[in-house]
């Protein structure tokens, strides 16, 4: 009965039903079909209220709003527009500049609001128009801001492995940590894609022309170099702090908390040097440090509190989205029309959630009732290749999958029923959950259904229009032309899966900041405990406790 339920399923999404009524009506009507085929007790389903009440009871999901509101907020707080203005004009005059800057602040955002909507539309809406003024590829474009938009699924605080972390049953904090580094290496192989394409045909990505550089000083020199060394000297600065005068020496507290140090020693600078005119820092470097500051400090506050163990996700969630109401704030952006707008796209996208995970658990209840999970786990433990050959299967089966269904989708049927097989093969659960996320990111750039590819066609220009800086008619972007420059993106995405697989160091490093415990040191606590009333450690009529 369990692969006919699972058929089942896939043709009523097929057929186009919402996903979260499909899973929940095919997992009521197969529980009566079992009930009446005697192969499904009834007594399950009175487990049904105890496991949808456990859905909203489920602190961990609770980070899925607070992340969403932060990302909204910062979307509309002018956050975006500012970054990629000045790192554009930081990177501006070498070939492929704005390409860079686009990944740059894709990965900014990524780390700070973790929604891919608010991503790939302030990018589209802000670097798309300036990336074409100045003749850069339209595949290339679209490619560069759709694919960088993405980042915000593998870069903490990504909302998808918030869910990934809820249905494999481990640590959101892990998951965090494991998935930190491979979305930086998958955000560096989309500029070496970039650079690539400089070196083959330079034409597709131009350099800024020298009358598009309006970060000057007033003898028209932008003095980049005086950014490098405000930089080299915070670093010094705070490094030399934590090793002197902190009990801090390594790991991700170190690091954390030096770059945090290093970040509020170069704003000092900058605002010192504003403030009494001393002249130490060029118009562009000053400009790049104000910028900076305030997503680096929501990074800290965000992602810095979670990994160094003061605040849980939830926790850590909770305080981003306040610090965003208060960068909207400072920059005179927070409107009430503001706070409303965001707060009813977070009700939908979290009510579309829970939804789902509503139908994904009364489908789930049906499925394990008439022992499908075994099922599954007996077909892919039984695999040839072991853990290598279900890695494999696995992969291709979600990559395919992602053509049809979300992210969300494939979280809450899909990995359920992987993450026990894994568990069994002796694969470790963050790892495999850090790979399906690098995986299932390729559900927003696939075409013909990927979201990203639909958030970039509705800001992207659809018909012929006049530049407003140039006075030019421009071309519009073609839907083909994004469609196809998506495809070199999501083979970066599906090699970056490949090195997260070959290399699991990437992700187990999250480990070594666990705690360790002693077990000789518990085994010797056990047996120093006296039970109070019993005269010492042993019980009545000469029976002593067993050793845990």
């Amino acid at each position: 009965m369990a692969p006919v339920m699972f058929a089942a399923l896939v043709v009523f999404l097929l057929l186009g039903y919402p996903v979260a009524f499909a899973l929940a009506a095919n997992g009521l009507l197969f529980a009566l079909i079992g009930i009446e085929l005697g192969l499904f007790q009834e007594n399950f389903l009175q487990a049904l209220p105890e496991r949808i009440y456990g859905t909203m009871n489920n602190d961990v999901l609770l980070a899925v709003p607070f992340f969403t509101f932060m990302g909204l907020i910062l979307e509309r707080s002018g956050m975006a527009e500012d970054l990629l203005d000045t790192i554009g004009q930081l990177f501006g005059p070498i070939r492929g500049g704005l390409a860079y800057a686009v990944i740059f602040v894709g990965a900014l955002l990524a780390a700070t609001t973790g929604v891919v909507a608010a991503s790939v539309i302030s990018m589209g809406l802000i670097s798309l128009p300036i990336m074409l003024r100045y003749g850069y590829d339209r595949r290339l474009a679209s490619g560069v801001i759709a694919a960088s938009g993405t980042l915000a699924q593998i870069i903490p605080p990504s909302l998808v492995l918030i869910v990934l972390a809820d249905q494999l049953g481990r640590s959101v904090g892990d998951m965090y940590e494991g998935a930190f580094i491979p979305g930086l290496v998958l955000a560096s192989m989309y500029a070496g894609y970039v650079f690539l394409i400089t070196i083959v045909a330079p034409g597709r990505a131009p350099g800024l022309p020298p009358e598009a550089q309006t970060l000057r000083d007033a003898d028209g020199k932008t003095r980049r170099l005086s950014l490098l060394v405000v930089a080299l000297i915070s670093l010094g600065l705070a490094y030399g702090y934590m090793k002197l005068f902190t009990s801090v020496k390594a790991g991700a507290d170190f690091v954390v908390l030096t770059m945090s140090l290093m970040v509020a020693i170069s704003f000092v600078i900058a605002l010192a040097n504003k403030l009494l005119g001393l002249g130490l820092l060029s118009r562009m470097a000053e400009q790049v440090v104000f910028v900076m500051v305030p997503p680096l400090a929501l990074i800290f506050l965000v992602l810095g509190t979670i990994f160094i163990g003061v605040a849980t996700p939830t926790e850590g969630g909770a305080m981003g989205a306040s610090g965003a109401i208060l960068l909207a704030y400072g920059k005179k952006r927070m409107t009430f029309d503001l706070l409303r707008q965001a707060t009813e796209s977070t009700a939908k996208l979290s009510a579309f959630v829970l939804f789902i995970l509503v139908g994904a658990r009364v489908f789930s209840l049906t499925f394990y009732g008439v022992n499908g999970h075994l099922w599954v786990e007996h077909l892919l433990v039984g695999l040839p290749g072991g853990a290598t050959g279900f890695l494999i299967v696995v992969n291709v089966m979600v990559f395919l999958l992602a053509f049809f269904l979300d992210f969300f989708e494939l979280a809450f049927i899909v990995v359920p029923l992987l993450g026990p097989a894994a568990e069994k093969l002796g694969i470790d659960l963050i790892w495999f959950g850090v790979i399906l996320g690098v995986n299932m990111q390729t559900s927003f750039m696939h075409p013909p259904f990927g979201f990203a590819l639909f958030f970039l066609r509705s800001v992207a220009p659809k018909n012929p229009y006049k530049d407003r800086v140039t006075g030019k008619m421009m071309a519009p972007v073609t839907t083909g032309q994004i469609y196809w420059g998506a495809v070199p993106f999501v083979v970066i995405q599906c090699i970056m899966v490949a090195l997260v697989v070959f290399f699991p160091q990437m992700v187990m490093h999250y480990k070594a900041s666990a705690v360790q415990l002693d077990q000789k040191a518990i085994d010797k606590q056990f047996e120093s405990i006296q039970i109070p009333g019993l005269g010492g450690p042993g019980l009545p009529g000469g029976f002593d406790a067993p050793k845990p």
